[in-house]
């Protein structure tokens, strides 16, 4: 299964980040399928070839989303995948993450440093300004993640996003440039 990457886009000590490609299909929707009791109810990412084929192509041809697939150093495989929708340019420079862990690289801090690494490139090469991350208040990991990775709480959203069926509250997580560059902070 694992997709011998091509050059990553940052690199971290075990993984390095790279943008998703058709090709890599295959792997992530076993991956998909493998991880649902990781994910469901909170997330459903593709897990068919047709629907992760439809999946990709907003994420490689839509120019106000960024996907990144999380990778193992070593032998590339996917431990998960983190991507900015909502791209806004101009005076707003900003963007709303959604990421997921696979099942084999849960709990192992791949992510968080996967999660570091596209916020720097989302601050660095991107020139973004803030990234916002939206968690339902009862996903402890994306919450754990989101915290541990240096955003912080600034408020609830009631009904917010629709979300397996039903409209569902989310608390707003959310991280500026600045932040990582102030004494003491990340």
């Amino acid at each position: 299964m694992p997709h011998n990457a091509s050059r990553y886009l940052a690199e971290g000590p075990r993984v390095g980040i790279r943008h998703f490609t058709y090709g890599d299909g295959a792997e992530f929707t076993a991956r998909a399928r493998e991880s649902k009791d990781l994910h469901q109810p909170w997330l459903f990412p593709p897990d068919s070839a047709p629907a992760y084929t439809a999946y990709a192509a907003r994420l490689i041809e839509d120019p106000s989303k960024a996907g990144f697939l999380v990778c193992e150093k070593g032998d590339g495989s996917i431990a998960g995948f983190i991507n900015i929708n909502n791209i806004v340019e101009g005076g707003f420079q900003s963007g709303t993450l959604g990421y997921g862990a696979f099942a084999h690289a849960a709990g192992r801090g791949l992510m968080r440093e996967g999660l570091d690494l596209v916020v720097r490139y989302a601050f660095g090469p991107m020139r973004l300004h803030r990234l916002e991350i939206n968690v339902q208040p009862g996903n402890a990991a994306s919450i754990a993640l989101a915290r541990g990775g240096g955003f912080r709480l600034e408020g609830f959203s009631p009904n917010m996003l629709f979300v397996d069926g039903a409209w569902r509250d989310h608390e707003r997580w959310a991280i500026t440039a600045e932040m990582i560059t102030q004494p003491g902070r990340r």
